[in-house]
């Protein structure tokens, strides 16, 4: 690296003590992504595809072989029944309010088991001061239960909360918080709580940033519904927008008539040009995520080895594609920031600032020089302006392309 860029001893040697101790942990992250390799390649060739699924629709998207084979794959991998996988999704927030308006009805009552979800999806729960068509507007209530002191949902308090509930919503991945992610053996528990005390209770689990990163995924393990963003894990770097839903078809069919109209469903929804870059990044996924999940790690290593609280730790189990790192300061976050920013192919000389941003209370600063616009799959690193001043870093498409950005960071902000 000494040929491109200018390296301080300090942060050479924090990199090559950190590489050695991810080692071990990188070993497994691989044995992971050729499972899941192995998995995402059967579903293809299972479901027949061939090179017409690739080409797209325009206007009604009637008899869409393309996009509906590609519903198939999606549920074959995902372990589920049914999937619903869309470049229409404008978000993963928006692909997680269709899904719950498509499943809840008025005077109905949702819990979030994993306490307060992230911060764009507090509007759409009826969490936020302006009033927006949220699920409380159309007479569905929320409750919480709050997380323990350590950060792990209160499996004591789930069989009392989830009475007279319609449906149990776990956040998977931690958002702006500090907690741990829930693993898929996690999620297994929790699920087995919330069915053996209330049956008929739908178990809902918000699974962005966790694709790919186990050898199972929540729907395997009990979850009634997922959903998740292809400009995450899934779409592996390759797809340009979109988000998907998949667990139990008649739940799956439910979220259809929610995203186009009531008796219409999935029948229509054209593709235009997007079904290529939607196969080829669910190829991909496997071993993209897995470079991110190095990229985390290595992260771990860099800046705990600098004496930065991190979460997870470098020999941690890894559920996600999160790595916190908390810094402890205004200037330090905004140092982090431009160095991950450095070390992007694209906007590379870009400064990163604090700025308001839509769904967010505080002023939240964010470094992405991706190739799809806020692509979390691409390494970035963001964190709202407040205590503790923690940067949460996500994505890497390549393990040498994160590798770089980390050390950059680190040359930013500890040299």
């Amino acid at each position: 690296m000494d040929d491109f860029y200018n390296f301080h001893p300090v942060v050479k040697a924090l990199a090559e003590k950190a590489e050695a101790r991810c080692a071990d942990a990188f070993s497994g992250i691989d044995d992971i992504a050729d499972y899941n390799s192995r998995k995402v390649i059967s579903a293809f060739q299972e479901m027949r595809v061939d090179s017409s699924h690739l080409t797209g629709t325009t206007g009604y998207g009637y008899g869409d072989r393309g996009r509906d084979t590609l519903d198939a794959v999606f549920a074959r991998v995902m372990g589920a029944e049914d999937a619903l996988v869309r470049h229409s999704f404008a978000s993963g927030t928006a692909t997680i309010v269709a899904a719950l308006f498509g499943v809840l009805r008025p005077g109905d009552v949702i819990i979030s088991l994993s306490g307060r979800p992230y911060d764009t999806l507090l509007p759409a729960l009826g969490l936020g001061e302006e009033k927006c068509g949220s699920l409380t507007e159309f007479g569905i209530e929320y409750r919480e239960l709050p997380l323990l002191e350590n950060g792990k949902v209160d499996m004591q308090a789930i069989p009392e909360a989830v009475k007279n509930v319609k449906a149990a919503y776990l956040q998977r991945s931690r958002g702006y918080s500090l907690r741990p992610s829930i693993t898929v053996d996690e999620i297994k528990e929790i699920g087995k709580l919330v069915k053996q005390h209330n049956p008929d209770a739908l178990f809902i689990v918000d699974n962005c940033y966790g694709e790919f990163a186990e050898r199972t995924e929540p729907t395997q393990a009990g979850a009634d519904l997922i959903m998740g963003s292809l400009i995450k894990n899934p779409g592996g770097g390759i797809a340009q927008t979109g988000g998907y839903i998949a667990g139990r078809a008649d739940l799956v069919e439910q979220c259809a008539y929610r995203i186009t109209a009531p008796g219409i469903g999935r029948e229509v929804g054209c593709s235009l040009d997007e079904n290529r870059n939607m196969y080829m990044g669910l190829f991909f996924a496997p071993t993209v995520v897995a470079s991110a999940i190095k990229t985390a790690v290595f992260a771990a290593a860099v800046f705990g080895g600098a004496r930065y609280p991190v979460s997870p730790d470098v020999d941690e189990i890894r559920t996600d594609i999160v790595q916190t790192i908390t810094l402890g300061s205004p200037e330090k976050l905004s140092a982090f920031c431009r160095g991950i920013q450095m070390g992007a192919p694209i906007d590379s000389f870009v400064v990163p600032e604090a700025g308001e941003m839509p769904g967010y209370a505080d002023k939240v600063i964010m470094a992405a020089g991706a190739f799809h616009l806020g692509a979390s799959i691409e390494l970035s690193a963001d964190g709202p302006m407040r205590e503790p001043y923690a940067a949460w870093m996500q994505g890497g498409l390549t393990w040498p392309a994160g590798k770089l950005g980390v050390m950059l960071a680190a040359q930013e902000m500890i040299v």
